[in-house]
This record gives C-alpha cells, structure tokens and sequence, in this order.
C-alpha cells in the first residue's frame, strides 16, 4: 500500500470497476430489499440535499445486499417540464435567435430530446462520483416509451373511474410561462406592500347601522376589484348582518354586487367587510362556491386586463344571466399599470378611504420569478379526496411507517383537507393528456386516436383534436415505484420488488410526492388476493441540511457547498467565480466574496467521498435539520487516514505470515478475546441501527469502535505480543489472526458508509484472513456471535486501559517525558485488581512506559506521590527522583513572586475609592473576578511549592 491515503487515486477507478462487473444489479437469495431513488430532475446537478439523501440510501443498499438480499435501488430522472422547456428555450435564443414557437411543438420537443442526449446526465455522472450502486441497467426516465405507456394507461383508467375530469378551476397562473403551477413551484416571499381601503357605496338608499350609506372593504391587489362579485360581513357582525342580502354599487364599473355573510370575514380584522373576487383569489373561490357567486375573470394569460371579461357560474360554466364589462380606459393594461389607474380613479371618485403600509406574503413562480396570479383557466383535475381514504387507512393501520414517526401527523393533516389535484400544464414537453376533441368541444380520451374512434364509435369523417396541454410531472413521478418496474404489465420485477421497502425523502415533499405515490400505487397495484398495495413500507424522512451558522443553503446567500468540491477541492479564486460569477448585484457580490473568503482562504481542500459520505451519516439524526460542520469532515478525513495507516501495521505484521487463519493452533490474550467480544457488541449494535434508521448513532458507534478501541488500544496492546521475543508461536499467531480477522470484520461494517476506502484495503486484507471472492461489496455483512462475547476479558481490558490512562494522565500533569521509564505503586486494590496485574503486567510496562510496579499492602506506607484512581484502587508515582527539586523550587518562586506583582496592582485599585465609585460596574466587577483567579493560582502554586519542599 501507498504510505499516503489518496482517495482520488483510488475512487474513480473503483466504481468504474463495479460498474463494469454488474455488482450493481439485482443478485442474492430469495428475499428482496428494493428502494427507489427520487428522481432528480434531469436539468438538475448535486447538491448537499441529494448527497446526504443518497448516502443514506447506499448505505442501506449495500447493507442489504452484503446480508444476502437481492437488491434493487432503482435509479432514474425526472423530465422536469417546466425547468428543462426553459433550459431548451434559452437554449435556443441564444444560438439560433429563435422563440419555440417559430420552430414548432414538434421540432422544438426534438430539440429537448437533442439536448437531453448532450447535457441531461449531468447528474447521473455525479451520482457515480458519490458512490451509488444504483442498478444502472433498469435506469429510468419519466418520458421513456415504457413510463409514457403506464402514464396514459393511468390519466385513461382513472377517466373512465370518473376519478379525473375536466373543468374551469382558479389556478396557480405563471404570466411569464403561460401555464398552471403546483404549489411547490410557488415561491411565499415576504416583502413590503400597501393596503388600500376602498368605500362601496350601498345600493337603493340602505345605510349601515350607524348611518354611513357605504361600506369599506380593503385590498393589497386594487385591480381585482374589476372582477368584484360580492362583499362579505361575518352573520354574528352586528354592525353588517342586517345588510346581508342588500347590494352595493361597484365603483368605477357601476355594477350591482350582493353582501352575503361568510365566516371568511372576520369581525375583528380591518372593517370585517371583505371584497369578494372568485375569479382571482383562492380564499374569495371557497367564497363563491359557498354563495354560489358567478365568476368573473378580467386577465388574459399576460395577467394584463382583458377588454371584454370573461363571465361564469360557480360551477365553470358560461353565465348568461350576468353581465359585466370593464371600462375601456383599463383595457390591455398590465395590472400594474392598470392598479395605479384604478386607484387614482378611486381616489379621483372620493372613495379611497385610506392607505396603509402592510407586509405581505407575495407568492412568485419558482423558475420566473414573477407575482403568481389565481387565473381561471380550464384544467385537468383528480378526484384526490376519493384516492386519499385508502391512502389514510395504509398509514392509520401500519402499512406504511413513517420515521420519525411525527410526521404522520403531517400526512394526516394534508390528507384529511385535501383538494382536487390540478394535473394539466400548458406546455410542450412532458406526457401529452390523451384525450380528443371534436369540433363541438366533445371529449374523447384513450391511449391513441384510434382506440378513441373505436371506443366512442365515431365516424371517420369525426375531426379529432389531441389536447395541447401535458400531464404535470408529479402525475407522472406519482407512478415511480410500479411504473420503473413493469406496470401495466405483471412483471417478474415488479412481483420481485414491489412493494419497495423504505423511501428516502425530505418532509417538504411529503404532500407532493409521497401521498400522490401512496394514493396511485395503492389505486392501481392489487396483491394477488385484491388488496391494494403500498408504494413503500417505510418513508424515512429527512432533515434538512443548512450551513454552519443554522441558514438555509441558497445561491443568493453565497453559503452553498457543492459536495463535489469537496470530495475532489477548489481553488478559492475557482470557488470565488462559482459562487459570484453570476450576480448582477456587485455589493451583494462583494458581500458573498468577503464571507467566502473568511471561511475558506485557502478554498476547500480535498477530502474525499468517504470522508463526506461518513460526515453526512453521523449527522443524520431522524427528522431534524443539519447544521453542516466543515471541521467534522476534517475530522472524518484524519478517520479515513487513520484507517489506511492502521492497515499498513497490520499488512507489516501479517504479510507472508502465518495467521491461523487456516485452523492452526492459537493461543488468545485478553487483549485478542476483548476486541473480538467488542466487535460481537458493535455488530449488534450496528445491526439495531439499521432497523431504526439511525445512522448518527451507526457512524458514531464506527467510529468509536474503530478509531479508539481498535486502532488507537488495541494495536498498542497487540505490540508487546508481536515484539516479545519470548512470546510463543501460538500467542503471537493468535495476536496476527486477530488483528487481521477484526480488521477484515471493521471494513465489510464500514463498507456501506464508506465504499471506496473499504473496497482498497479489503483487496489487500481479504486473502491475507483467507476470504474468497471479488469484491467487499458481495462479501457478507458481518453478524454478532453471542459466543464470541468475553465479559470478563472486556473488564480486565478496561481495568488496563484505566491504569495506563492513569499513569499518562499524571505525566501530563507533572510535565513528565512519555518517554521516561516509571516506577508505580498500587494501593489498596482487591484480589481481582491482584490477579488482573500478574496478568497483564506485560501490556502495562510496555505501554504504560513502566520499568516497576509495586503492590503495596492496605498498612504500608507511600511516599509522597501523585495520585490516580482505577476503582477502589490507588495508582501512585512517587514524585521524589523525578524531578530537580531545587529547579522546580525556583521556578515555582518565580512564578508565585510574578502572579503576586499583578495581584498586588489589582488589589491596590479594588482599594482606590476613586476607581471603584467612577469605573463603570462591569469594569469593576471585572477586576474583582481576576483579583479572585490570580488569589486561587497564588493558593495552587503555595500548595505545589510545599509538595515539592517536602521531598
């Protein structure tokens, strides 16, 4: 082996033979273990969040596969409609000049799928980098043929189950990107606003309780006041409730809206009077539905005001019975523009009561940017209430555990409230919606325009349309677990494999993701007796990772780190130009810069994958989110170090020798029986915390285990044995199976963390303990034998430890060369602390640095000693001829003479009435404090004076 540990020549080329070999596919005995990696969007690259998410799923990947399962992870990407058609847009301008509409759906998805071949493994390349033993074969990718075929065989199925539908619903409304957004796309930004408060004039003379002949209802977006259908008071305000029913007149438009009572007005909120937009506002939609108000809708799909609205019921049909217009001076105004005009024409009208400074919560379209405006658009819904009961029931009744398991409670809480699921993006790349129309507007749906000829009976003379919009992506990532494996068709992969075990996943896509997977799968995969299956029997949740300082990781901050730079390092001036290269705000630049510089001046040195992946699993403690600790990596990279250079011991005390690996004769120290009985526990122990998901506690018992037991005690207690020229062949056989069968056991228990170093030292260690095969990655998981568990070896091993922590401890006080042979006296020990030093005094001398021991009897006397317990029993060092007493004497004068000096300046100003009644009391009380520190030293170094007089 190399003297240095480089993790960069060994990585790449490990994986690359994994790879190479197949280890990664699904192999082992009948049991399987499957998991299902979250796509990533295939525009995206690595980030902490996907790091930390995929070293927990390796791990539990090779764990299971190295216990002999046959294991799937099932890897793939994500099309990502919106983010990677704006991708391809850019694209586009850039190179060509040219708008997607000039080239045409057809041409411009061909362009996708170009780039898709160029540029959209990015992230798949990374995930190599990491480690994943994803099973590349079977990889996947939401518009794959075979994924397209189970989408439309859903989106047709569940039209026929009258399970979707068609209908005109308020949106999420992007104006820059023309379509529907989910709510995760939806960006809440706090930021600052006004509120204004505009007067509605009652209608036929009616007045309020106390005289005013209007109302006041206020509005931080004044251009919806267009679409205005009603105003709402609270039935139990007294001041409104004998209102309800009468009308207002709507100002500027000078059109009659009704007053209804609605528990959405709040009688101690502004003026408990609500304007009422259902066309515009989601609160004032639920509004509308319950008063069963027409909507009126005044944005084209710029968000700007359209000349002519567009009316309907509460239910999204054409109304005839209402009519509206809006006046011609705000036609074709951006709203903008268009809510400065209104509210100048308002003020103009007297009827702006006030304005006011107000915070808001402004919700902005993730890939825009831009305010997202609740538009009325027609859209493709699920019927999400009727697929959510079962789904309740599976986590109610324990089919599905969550961990932490608190956060059951958020699943139940979404599920039991949940809305109608808006399914239809109005873009080109993604699963089209297979559904036709006739000229009439008559909707066909079926998988291909032939079966909906056939299933509808229709002519062949029938013009059919296929719908223009696609399926949004969470439809389409709702089918993972099943659709990666087969589905519609019974594969012998999906009866292998589904149901998956454990889903690995952050909370804030337990709504989007998780319950959809959990509702689909559970409608459309049957076990053979009829019952419905689960997507996965464990949703282990995720905290979320942040920066040092507890801040969430954002390239507007400047505080996010690439887990690749550090695995392989950069440059500062190389990680100075990624973070801040793009900004179009020089002092924010400027800002970032300065803070980059502060934590890495030198950039971010090189640690390697198993330093990261061994970081992110001790830091992984259930549900919570993850304060990043560069100094913790560090520290697992002197781990990773320490390791290599314990097998390079090892390798020199087992290399062309005879281990008794062979069934040859040994004989076993205490030393040997108490790591073996040690690695038993931590087998155990680490086989716990795989059931329980605690990969904090698994890397710390590791490192524990490994760092201070096995490298730092038990290679020092294996030298006396292997140095001992007396020692027999027996003993020092015994000694070098051990040490290499414990540290063949420590690399398969690491494997999972840490896969590259483990796979290095195991190839050179394997044949050495006499193990067969290829690879540590198909090596068996090492299992406790309760046999092998030696108490009472473990008791007097610690008994060692504690005499020798002792003796180095005293040194440390004393200032006491470790190099320096000792004498020590034992005193007032039991017959077992007797039998365990006729035992073991071979380890104590040599590694304690001892050259006598003494046991002294309960009656005899000491010495003058410095002092340390084991237990009950006394650890003495006679202090007389280990040092120059007259030296020490002096220096210790000194000392005392010096502290003195300063304690007599301080006590002269604590006694200076001046200082003390003008000082400021915390500088006062200050001086007091040091006058107590410097008395207690000056006490200390008395006490140590008359010590060494008394010599």
């Amino acid at each position: 082996m190399d003297k240095t540990y480089q993790p960069n020549a060994i990585e790449q080329q490990w994986y690359k033979t994994w790879e190479e070999q197949g280890y990664f596919r699904p192999q082992g005995g009948e049991e399987a273990f499957s998991i299902m990696i979250p796509p990533p969007n295939v525009t995206g690259s690595l980030h902490m969040g996907h790091a930390f998410q995929q070293t927990i799923m390796d791990a539990l990947t090779r764990y299971h596969r190295m216990s002999g399962k046959n294991t799937l992870w099932q890897v793939g990407t994500d099309h990502a409609g919106i983010a990677t058609q704006m991708v391809v847009e850019r694209k586009l301008a850039a190179e060509e000049n040219k708008t997607r509409h000039q080239l045409g759906r057809d041409a411009f998805t061909d362009k996708i799928w170009q780039w898709k071949e160029e540029s959209g493994d990015t992230i798949t390349r990374q995930m190599r980098r990491l480690g994943n033993s994803v099973d590349w074969d079977s990889e996947a990718f939401t518009m794959d043929e075979g994924f397209y075929k189970a989408v439309q065989e859903v989106f047709v199925r569940l039209y026929d189950d009258k399970l979707v539908y068609r209908g005109k619903r308020l949106v999420n409304w992007d104006p820059k990107l023309h379509t529907a957004i989910s709510d995760l796309e939806v960006e809440n930004k706090d930021e600052k606003g006004f509120m204004w408060h505009f007067r509605y004039p009652l209608a036929d003379g009616v007045t309020t309780a106390d005289g005013k002949d209007y109302l006041v209802a206020a509005t931080t977006r004044p251009e919806t006041m267009l679409g205005d259908t009603a105003v709402a008071v609270n039935a139990k305000d007294e001041r409104y409730n004998a209102l309800v029913g009468k009308e207002v007149m709507l100002p500027l438009v000078n059109r009659r809206i009704i007053i209804v009572a609605d528990d959405h007005a709040d009688m101690d909120k502004g003026t408990g009077c609500v304007k009422i937009t259902p066309a515009h506002d989601f609160n004032d939609y639920q509004v509308g539905q319950r008063a069963t108000l027409p909507m009126i809708n005044i944005f084209d799909k710029n968000a700007a005001i359209l000349a002519d609205p567009e009316i309907y019921t509460h239910e999204g049909k054409d109304c005839q019975q209402v009519t509206a217009s809006i006046p011609a001076q705000y036609a074709g105004l951006d709203r903008y523009d268009a809510r400065k005009a209104i509210v100048a024409d308002i003020d103009a009208l007297g009827l702006l009561e006030e304005v006011k400074d107000h915070d808001l919560t402004v919700p902005r379209g993730d890939r825009s940017g831009l305010v997202i405006e609740p538009l009325l658009t027609d859209q493709w819904f699920v019927d999400a209430k009727t697929l959510a009961k079962p789904a309740v029931d599976a986590v109610t009744n324990g089919d599905i555990k969550f961990v932490p398991q608190q956060y059951e409670n958020m699943y139940f809480s979404w599920m039991n409230n949940i809305q109608d699921w808006c399914i239809s993006r109005q873009l080109w790349w993604g699963h089209r919606i297979p559904a036709w129309y006739d000229d009439a507007g008559n909707t066909y749906v079926a998988r291909n325009e032939e079966e909906a000829r056939s299933k509808y009976q229709l002519a062949d003379d029938v013009t059919l349309n296929q719908d223009v919009d696609v399926l949004d992506t969470w439809f389409s990532s709702a089918l993972w677990t099943f659709a990666t494996q087969g589905w519609p068709e019974n594969t012998e992969r999906l009866k292998t494999f589904h149901p998956s075990d454990v889903l690995v996943t952050g909370f804030d896509i337990i709504f989007f993701w998780v319950a959809r997977m959990i509702m689909m799968t559970m409608h459309f995969t049957k076990d053979e007796n009829g019952k419905p299956q689960v997507p996965f029997k464990t949703v282990y949740v995720t905290g979320l990772i942040r920066d040092d300082h507890g801040d969430k990781m954002s390239k507007s901050k400047g505080n996010v780190i690439d887990p690749l730079d550090m695995i392989d390092g950069i440059e500062l001036d190389t990680l100075l130009e990624k973070r801040t290269g793009n900004m179009m705000q020089p002092q924010l630049a400027e800002k970032i810069a300065k803070s980059t510089k502060q934590q890495f001046p030198e950039g971010i040195t090189a640690h390697g994958t198993d330093a990261l992946r061994f970081t992110l699993a001790s830091l992984a403690s259930t549900g919570r989110d993850i304060n990043w600790d560069m100094k913790r990596l560090e520290g697992n990279r002197n781990f990773a170090n320490k390791i290599w250079n314990a097998t390079r011991y090892v390798l020199m005390h087992t290399e062309e020798q005879n281990c008794g690996v062979n069934n040859e004769a040994v004989e076993l120290t205490v030393a040997d029986r108490w790591i073996i009985s040690r690695l038993q526990k931590v087998e155990a122990d680490i086989e716990r915390y795989y059931a329980n998901y605690r990969f904090d506690l698994m890397a710390q018992g590791l490192f524990e285990f490994v760092k201070n037991e096995y490298c730092d005690w038990y290679l020092e207690l294996s030298k006396p044995v292997l140095w001992d020229d007396n020692a027999s062949e027996e003993k020092k056989r015994g000694t070098r199976r051990t040490l290499i069968l414990v540290l063949e056991a420590i690399l398969r228990l690491l494997h999972p963390l840490m896969p590259f170093l483990t796979e290095e030292i195991w190839q050179k260690i394997a044949p050495i303990a006499n193990i067969q095969g290829d690879s540590i990655m198909l090596a068996p998981f090492p299992v406790c034998d309760d046999g092998k568990i030696d108490e009472q070896a473990e008791i007097d091993i610690e008994w060692v430890k504690g005499v020798i922590v002792g003796v180095r401890n005293i040194r440390g006080e004393m200032n006491i060369s470790p190099n320096k042979p000792l004498s020590i006296l034992l005193k007032n020990g039991n017959a077992d602390d007797k039998a365990r030093l006729a035992n073991n005094q071979q380890f104590l001398m040599s590694l304690a640095k001892l050259e006598a021991i003494t046991w002294l009897e309960p009656d005899d006397e000491a010495p003058m000693s410095a002092t340390s317990l084991v237990g009950d029993m006394e650890l003495l060092i006679p202090m007389s001829d280990l040092i120059d007493k007259d030296a020490e004497a002096a220096r210790l004068n000194r000392e005392i003479e010096k502290q003195a000096k300063e304690l007599g300046k301080i006590s002269g100003k604590l006694n200076n009435p001046k200082f003390v009644d003008k000082a400021p009391e915390a500088v006062v009380e200050k001086e007091r404090k040091k006058l107590n520190e410097l008395q207690t030293a000056v006490t200390k170094l008395e006490e140590q004076l008359a010590k060494i007089n008394s010599l």
